[in-house]
């Protein structure tokens, strides 16, 4: 790969926001790009997350983990215009943004950000804090109190998610340190995943968890929206280039052999040992696939990508079936076992499978793979433990205000009419 293109994906890689800053001229091509990778992200929410995750619940609770997710969705979309944009993408300090473009009043119908319109920007980033909030209803679902789940979402956003992206993507700490992140390991799969098990616990168990069987009651609904969050996915990666180039191609062909070598290895895995492949199973090492390249996805190569793909099918099925055993966490949607260990790996691995030797596109000058390596660690701690302590302040406030957990009552009954008066199923 030639120096100009290693120059530009290092510029992507470190800061997305900035990644084109310097062309100022509106590219049809890659407005057209952006906008199509723009409404995928937005599709991987509503219906994706919301029927992967319903179908993996009983029928009594599968309404109010759809109300849960298309209402925090929309109020995350509030308040990322209202702030969130401004304080994860203006200039501020290491942590921070600024508060200049507040209700985008800085921002005009004309402005750029690179060769495509700013606005889109702000709608495609917001998919991204989108639909990291509602992975996080997948650990704390079946339980938890409505209001108290619209409380926690507010505050969490605003102390967890905006401040790690902003110093990851927004030119902050993570960023000047030489953190790879392309398209969210962090920032969305790990910062989720460290919230949700801290939920989890200050949650408490189900009624009648580890007494009752607690299968999916509809696994059909968890295939439709594995398969649209997989193709979701390609606005997350291929999106992150910003641009209709070779970074966005790499992304591309990445993703696939990536999430193809998970499925394989997880339904291989749990074959052997469980002596049934399952579909279950299958939507897990396709989920585990595409976490694990996220962070990559613009980096590695093909055959690093397939072999993180490998890897991440058996980390997966490890984090879902003995870590948590280990951590006797009721998490619902194995959100930390899935996109927590996967995130983790995946932002390590991209330490490795960079390196030029291996087929990635190389470090920057004066980086080595062991140095990237410390980074990486760094910023792994850094997101599970700020996002831990956020998410910990957050639900004991909501647990103040509100009360964090419905009745064991209301619970039994389920959350579909306890909580919203509705049925799914007559």
């Amino acid at each position: 790969m030639n120096k100009k293109l290693l120059s530009i994906v290092g510029l992507a890689v470190s800061f997305p926001s900035f990644a084109f800053a310097a062309e100022k001229t509106l590219d049809k091509a890659d407005t057209v790009f952006m906008f199509i990778n723009t409404v995928l992200v937005l599709f991987m929410t509503i219906p994706g997350i919301a029927l992967f995750y319903g179908g993996l619940l009983r029928r009594k609770n599968v309404l109010s983990l759809m109300s849960q997710v298309i209402v925090s969705f929309s109020l995350v979309c509030v308040l990322w215009v209202v702030y969130g944009y401004s304080m994860t993408f203006e200039a501020g300090n290491r942590f921070w943004g600024g508060l200049d473009q507040v209700m985008l009043k800085n921002i005009s119908i004309a402005d750029l950000n690179g060769g495509f319109y700013k606005l889109i920007h702000v709608v495609f980033q917001g998919a991204f804090a989108c639909i990291t909030v509602a992975l996080v209803v997948g650990a704390l679902c079946e339980r938890i109190r409505f209001s108290a789940l619209l409380i926690f979402s507010v505050l969490w956003l605003t102390v967890s998610y905006i401040p790690i992206a902003h110093m990851v993507w927004g030119g902050g700490w993570l960023a000047e340190d030489g953190a790879l992140d392309f398209a969210g390991g962090t920032v969305v799969h790990i910062n989720a995943a460290a919230a949700g098990l801290v939920g989890a616990y200050l949650l408490g168990k189900r009624s009648g968890f580890g007494r009752e069987a607690f299968k999916p009651h509809n696994l059909p609904m968890t295939f439709i929206g594995t398969a649209i969050l997989y193709i979701g996915w390609f606005g997350f990666n291929v999106g992150s280039a910003g641009a209709v180039n070779a970074i966005a191609a790499l992304a591309l062909v990445n993703t696939v052999i990536a999430t193809a070598g998970a499925v394989l290895s997880w339904v291989i895995s749990e074959w052997l040992f469980r002596q049934k492949p399952s579909l279950l199973g299958a939507c897990s090492g396709c989920i585990s696939g595409l976490v694990v390249i996220t962070p990559a996805a613009a980096t590695v190569g093909i055959g690093g990508a397939l072999i993180m793909g490998l890897i991440a099918g058996v980390a997966g099925l490890w984090g879902v079936v003995i870590l948590k055993r280990w951590l006797r966490a009721d998490d619902v949607c194995d959100v930390f076992g899935v996109h927590g260990v996967c995130g983790i790996v995946g932002c390590l691995l991209t330490s490795i499978f960079t390196a030029s030797i291996l087929g990635g596109t190389g470090f920057p000058e004066g980086m080595t793979m062991l140095r990237q390596f410390g980074i990486q660690m760094v910023s792994i701690l850094v997101c599970i433990i700020w996002s831990s302590l956020a998410a910990y302040i957050s639900f004991k406030i909501a647990d103040k205000l509100v009360g964090l957990r419905i009745s064991i009552e209301s619970e039994r009954e389920g959350l579909d009419i306890t909580s919203h008066g509705e049925s799914a199923y007559n």
